[in-house]
C-alpha cells in the first residue's frame, strides 16, 4: 500500500501532533508495547486520580522533559490514542504516540487542563467526556479547546486508560454548553 506522506499538524488534545502516514495509521504491533510498569496508586485508585495524572502527565514547560513512564503505567496493555483528524481518526499504540510527540513536547510548552467532565459508569468501566484547553503557559492564552473521550476500566485493583479519542474544536464543531458546564 502506498502512503501519502502530509505534513498535517493535528490541533486539539494530548498535543500538537505532526503526522506522517495515511488517514488511518495504524498503532504498532501489541508485541512492540512497553511492558506494563507499577503505577503510583494516588494515580489509578479513582476516575478522579487517572484523570488528573494523564493531564499532568502531557502537560509541562518549554525544555521539560515528560515522564512517560508515568504515563505508560496509567495505560492498559494495548491502550489507544486515537486523534480525530480531517482525515478520520488516527490510532496510536501508546509507545508510538509517545515517539511522534517526544520532541515537540520537549521544544514547546504545552498545558492542557481539564474545563469540564461528564461521566458515565456501568460495573467496572467509565466513559469520561472531558472538555480541555491548552495553553502554552500555565497562565497564558488557550490556544485550543475540544473534547476527550476516555474509556476507562476497573481490573485488578486498579483503573486503566483503554483508550482516548479525542476532537478539537473549529468553527464548524464548536463545543456544545453541556460540554462547558
Amino acid at each position: 500500500m502506498r502512503k501519502i506522506l502530509c505534513s498535517l499538524v493535528v490541533v486539539g488534545s494530548l498535543f500538537v501532533v505532526p503526522i506522517a502516514g495515511h488517514a488511518f495509521a495504524l498503532a504498532q504491533d501489541e508485541a512492540a508495547e512497553a511492558p506494563m510498569l507499577n503505577a503510583d496508586t494516588k494515580d489509578v485508585g479513582s476516575v478522579d486520580g487517572i484523570m488528573a495524572a494523564i493531564y499532568d502527565v502531557i502537560s509541562g514547560a518549554v525544555g521539560e522533559v515528560r515522564d512517560w513512564d508515568r504515563m505508560r503505567s496509567l495505560f492498559i496493555e494495548g491502550g489507544r490514542l486515537i486523534p480525530n483528524t480531517p482525515r478520520g481518526p488516527l490510532l496510536y499504540g501508546v509507545e508510538e504516540y509517545i515517539a511522534r510527540v517526544d520532541k515537540a513536547f520537549t521544544d514547546n510548552g504545552f498545558f492542557e487542563v481539564e474545563l469540564s467532565r461528564k461521566s458515565e459508569r456501568y460495573g467496572n468501566i467509565v466513559h469520561v467526556f472531558s472538555t480541555y484547553a491548552a495553553r502554552r503557559t500555565p497562565d497564558g492564552e488557550i490556544f485550543a479547546r475540544g473534547i476527550n473521550s476516555f474509556q476507562l476500566v476497573y481490573k485488578d485493583e486498579r483503573w486503566w486508560i483503554v483508550n482516548i479519542f479525542w476532537q478539537g474544536e473549529t468553527p464548524d464543531t464548536p463545543i456544545p454548553d453541556e460540554y462547558l458546564k
